[in-house]
């Protein structure tokens, strides 16, 4: 009588009996990259979805750059009209689907744009900044003025000098204001410093 054939399957030439030890190690190794792949996947569409939510906050010129699919366009559109949270849930999770579909150059664009418009605000605070900082060292300080001169050759230094002596009167307080603790005020020229020092700090 023959004995009955073992069931199995072959892998690499090799035969691999069901239920023995390799079988279960195959299986086991089988399912661990199945869910691998599906964490991997769900891990890789949220960050579609995530980059899709910052195409909303993306300026106008920088999504034309793009030339992203109208169908997309569309979406992003629609999702800064809706209002509603669960519909604006679904909204997102609907353009999270079309980013997906965008090949991988059009989302290195997408990452750059984005990255560019980040750097942009960061400089834009920090000449904020240092623009805020020269005006308080101006009026602070009687060695400040000669130093923005040396540096930038270019400013109208009479009427800074003018400026400069107008904040200067403008905060100091009076009796009253000094008893009742109040902190100095800040007039026109103030604000005028501000804007002179900011425009040469951007023009340059």
């Amino acid at each position: 009588m023959s004995r009955k054939p073992k069931k199995g399957y072959f892998v690499r030439g090799q035969f691999v009996a069901e239920g023995s030890e390799l079988d279960l190690q195959l299986k086991a190794e089988q399912k661990h990259f199945q869910e691998n792949s599906k964490t991997e996947l769900k891990r890789e569409s949220t960050e579609l979805q995530k980059l899709g939510e910052s195409l909303l906050t993306l300026r106008a010129e920088l999504v034309e750059r793009l030339q992203l699919p109208d169908k997309l366009l569309d979406a992003l559109e629609e999702a800064r009209r809706i209002t509603n949270f669960e519909g604006k849930r679904r909204q997102m999770q609907f353009i999270g689907k079309l980013m997906r579909g965008l090949d991988e150059e059009t989302l290195t664009a997408v990452r750059d744009a984005l990255d560019d418009q980040h750097q942009g605000s960061a400089r834009e605070s920090l000449a904020l900044h240092e623009a805020e900082q020269w005006r308080d060292d101006l009026i602070e300080r009687d060695d400040a003025l000669q130093r923005w001169l040396d540096q930038h050759p270019g400013t109208d230094s009479q009427q800074l000098r003018a400026l400069i002596r107008q904040a200067r009167k403008d905060r100091q307080p009076n009796q009253d204001e000094i008893s009742r603790g109040l902190v100095p005020r800040h007039g026109r020229a103030y604000r005028e410093i501000f804007q002179m020092v900011k425009e040469q700090l951007q023009h340059e």
